[in-house]
């Protein structure tokens, strides 16, 4: 599934049907998962999913077709941002039904693909050997404290009683 996303430079219709396939194909995982973990509405978890999709697309042609070296990442962001920002038109629209898509649902269909992804390359992982393994783990981690961390400092910080 990995050769399905188009990773060329250049835009082309063949990468962009195989990115709006991969999106589809998520966000049908996704809102089946989100309806059956959190009994969110499946209209509402599919427009939500196709809202994050479109943004998707749109920051993945924004890093390959603007001259500047920025990872799509930063444009999906961006625009993320700006039209949920309050104030603007769109805000209350995307913020509803983004909001009916939970975070979890959407890592776990990620995490799945990441995982067949290392499956095809398991002989490559194997030979990273055992300190990659160890690697892995405390960064891991270490992300995960340093967030719990800082999601609680913030959190006392703002009053939120610590449990």
């Amino acid at each position: 599934m990995a050769d399905f996303i188009d990773g060329s430079e250049n835009v082309t219709v063949h990468g962009i049907l195989n990115w709006i396939l991969l999106l589809v194909i998520f966000s049908i995982i996704t809102v089946i998962g989100n309806y059956i973990g959190y009994e969110h509405p499946m209209a509402d978890s599919l427009v939500g999913m196709g809202i994050l999709s479109l943004i998707t697309l749109i920051g993945v042609w924004m890093e390959r077709e603007l001259p500047f070296n920025i990872s799509s990442i930063l444009y999906i962001s961006i625009i993320g941002i700006l039209i949920a920002l309050p104030g603007m038109p769109t805000s209350d629209f995307v913020l509803y039904y983004v909001s009916q898509v939970e975070l979890l649902s959407i890592v776990t269909v990620f995490l799945a693909y990441v995982g067949i992804g290392m499956g095809k390359s398991w002989d490559e992982f194997k030979a990273l050997g055992w300190r990659a393994v160890v690697i892995t783990v405390l960064v891991i981690a270490s992300t995960y404290y340093g967030a719990a961390i800082v999601a609680h400092v913030i959190l006392v910080l703002t009053g939120v009683p610590a449990v």
